[in-house]
């Protein structure tokens, strides 16, 4: 990437805890399932108090059967955790855990589709990525938002598609707070994004000046 391009780039470094896979790759589990159709694999995968099923269509487990993430499953303090949007806006912002939650939340059910073949269907909650990140008031340059993790992985994504298909920054998963595993505080939902590797967050995150 060119030093000009970096310049007409919105950096949203998020700081996450770890990396699986946001995508259906590691749902399947291989062996045959029983009569409601839940392996005992897939059975061991749901987390107490979990939702398995809403309006009449069952939900895959939130956690998939292998870890994915480059470094183990991060931890977060929570009491010193900042969500900070900054970069090619007018404002730069900073939120807590709290302050996100504060937010309006939204709630979808969505069905994310593997490259592989698999699909897995999660209800997600959480805030809008556009109000966090127009809040700040985003520059007419800034065409792309490039995510940080914790561990040193990163990926991108137009500025566009993330307004574009409304995506969110989830902080529950069948009705649950975001396990560990999953990347607690926060995950990316990246709704659509055939074979996209996105960060399932447990963000600290920032939008930041490009380099």
């Amino acid at each position: 990437m060119t030093v000009k391009s970096l310049h007409r780039s919105l950096l949203l470094l998020l700081i996450l805890t770890f990396l699986p896979l946001l995508t259906a790759c590691d749902i399947n589990d291989g062996p045959e399932p029983g009569p409601d159709g839940v392996t005992s694999a897939t059975e061991k995968r749901y987390q107490e108090l979990e939702i398995r099923e809403y309006e009449g269509m069952r939900l895959d487990p939130s956690i998939g059967p292998r870890d994915n993430s480059i470094s183990g499953i991060q931890q977060v303090n929570i009491d010193n955790y900042e969500l900070t949007v900054t970069g090619l806006v007018d404002t730069p912002l900073t939120y807590t855990y709290d302050e996100v939650l504060d937010l309006t939340a939204y709630e979808r059910l969505i069905t994310l589709h593997c490259v592989e073949g698999w699909d897995a269907t999660v209800l997600w909650e959480g805030a809008r990525l556009a109000d966090l990140i127009e809040s700040a008031g985003v520059q007419p340059k800034a065409v792309t938002v490039i995510f940080h993790c914790v561990d040193n992985y990163t990926t991108s994504m137009p500025l566009e598609t993330i307004l574009e298909r409304d995506m969110l920054l989830a902080y529950k998963s069948n009705g649950i707070q975001l396990p560990a595993a999953l990347g607690y505080p926060f995950i990316v939902i990246a709704e659509d994004k055939l074979g996209f590797e996105p960060p399932m967050t447990q963000v600290t995150g920032f939008l930041r000046t490009p380099f």
